[in-house]
């Protein structure tokens, strides 16, 4: 298994060596990896987190397992594909990984991607505000576990 920064590094490094038409068209295409809610997240929609700076309604939930590995779990319609797009970016790489891994990620990662010239500002702060979000409740069960 790669590590957080392993896997990181290489998306970096996939997205700066395309056009950013290209670049547009690759988050697009992972909007379509986005997985669905399982179905004890599906059932209870209200366990889910609203990430309200984006234009879209994106909802996010955390669980941390026994091995202490984040599991991360987003909601984003399908009209929306870019914020699917970030969702699932952010799936890939974090899903399932070390709680320490995902909360040492570096947010300034989202600007390496160099969509900045693709996308509008306003998009890359609903990502941005994914991930906040998203090592926020890592960071609030991680501490409920130890106590």
């Amino acid at each position: 298994m790669s590590t957080v920064s392993e896997k990181l590094m290489s998306l970096v490094e996939d997205f700066s060596e395309l056009s950013i038409n290209d670049r547009l068209n690759l988050l697009l295409e992972f909007s379509d990896g986005l997985p669905e809610l399982p179905l004890h997240l599906a059932d209870h929609p209200d366990l889910l987190e609203r990430v309200e700076e984006c234009q879209s309604p994106v909802y996010l939930f955390v669980e941390i397992d026994e091995n202490r590995f984040g599991r991360l779990y987003f909601s984003a319609p399908r009209e929306a594909p870019t914020t699917r797009g970030f969702a699932s970016i952010l799936h890939e790489l974090l899903d399932n990984q070390p709680v320490d891994e995902i909360l040492a990620i570096d947010e300034d990662f989202i600007n390496r991607l160099g969509l900045a010239e693709a996308i509008s500002p306003l998009r890359l702060r609903g990502m941005r505000a994914m991930l906040h979000r998203a090592k926020r409740q890592l960071q609030e069960k991680s501490i409920a576990v130890r106590s």
